[in-house]
């Protein structure tokens, strides 16, 4: 997942940080949700999601769900001849 995997290598967000400055003063626990932050902490960090930094465009736990029945689907069919 893209939230999983840095959250597990680089807790503090570092490379977040670095390539992404709006986001840089968002504490650990929101770097990678910015979107899950509250307002206040938002204005607090200087990014208020959807004004400085976009909001998500897909819910990344429904699409992934979706995109693993269609794989799933995919190779049953394949599988089948």
């Amino acid at each position: 997942s893209p939230v999983a995997f840095p959250q597990k290598y680089d807790k503090q967000g570092a490379y977040v940080r670095h390539w992404l400055p709006q986001l840089a003063r968002l504490p650990a626990k929101y770097i990678y949700e910015p979107w899950k932050a509250p307002i206040a902490v938002q204005k607090e960090a200087g990014c208020i999601i959807g004004v400085d930094y976009p909001k998500p465009i897909v819910d990344h736990q429904v699409v992934s769900k979706e995109n693993m029945g269609k794989m799933a689907e995919a190779y049953a069919a394949h599988k089948a001849g």
